[in-house]
């Protein structure tokens, strides 16, 4: 428990961060931490799937995760030298939803083996097996054609967490996470290490959950009387 003791007749001040990293260290912890132990591995044939998982006792909400995702997945040209855009969080593919009472919830996409927006996708598979919406040869990450992607929005409806969010003009799906080819910048900047980039395993807690959900179990668990 961090404590701040200003003078020896002073309260001490606790923020709520800190008195919930105290207290959901212990027993309280059991459902957020269920997540937290050896991963499985999930395949898709050959494939191995990575995810970004969070640490919601560590994150602040600070959205740094949003500027570092949007500056690297979205980037400028400078003299005919590409850089890293300006980190609008709006173009981002993991966005921060805030709660009251005091909940942050970072949403990113589940990486479900199962591939429930490829699924949906009617486009006719190509010679190499891939729909419109199809798995990154390299980093396994849900990826769109936009030559043959035909705004359908299928893929968004069957989104289980809610990520993929069709193009207001043209429809076609965007926030899918890029993984940043392998290299997942939100985990890199993150200043608190409340991002990691772990197997997929569907047993974990709270996976493929929408951030409502989220938010409901741990205002549960952090702000219940019982």
């Amino acid at each position: 428990m961090s404590e701040n003791k200003l003078s020896d007749d002073s309260k001490i001040i606790i923020s709520r961060r800190s008195f919930l990293k105290g207290i959901v260290a212990g027993s309280g912890a059991l459902m957020v931490s269920n997540g937290w132990g050896i991963f499985s591995m999930a395949y898709a044939g050959d494939k191995q799937y990575t995810m970004i998982i969070v640490d919601y006792n560590k994150c602040t909400g600070c959205r740094t995760c949003e500027t570092a995702c949007s500056a690297y997945n979205h980037k400028a040209s400078v003299n005919g030298e590409s850089i890293n855009g300006l980190g609008n969080p709006y173009l981002s593919n993991i966005k921060v939803y805030q709660f009251n009472p005091d909940v942050d919830v970072p949403r990113v996409c589940a990486m479900c083996p199962d591939n429930p927006c490829i699924e949906a996708c009617p486009v006719d598979p190509d010679p190499k097996g891939r729909r419109a919406l199809y798995r990154h040869e390299t980093t396994g990450a849900v990826t769109n054609d936009p030559d043959r992607c035909i705004g359908c929005g299928s893929c968004a409806e069957e989104c289980r967490v809610g990520v993929i969010t069709p193009n207001s003009e043209t429809n076609m799906p965007e926030r899918m996470c890029t993984l940043c080819d392998g290299d997942p910048q939100c985990v890199k900047l993150c200043p608190f290490n409340a991002l990691t980039q772990v197997t997929v395993d569907t047993s974990r807690g709270m996976y493929a959950m929408r951030p409502e959900q989220i938010a409901d179990a741990l205002t549960k668990q952090w702000y219940s009387a019982e």
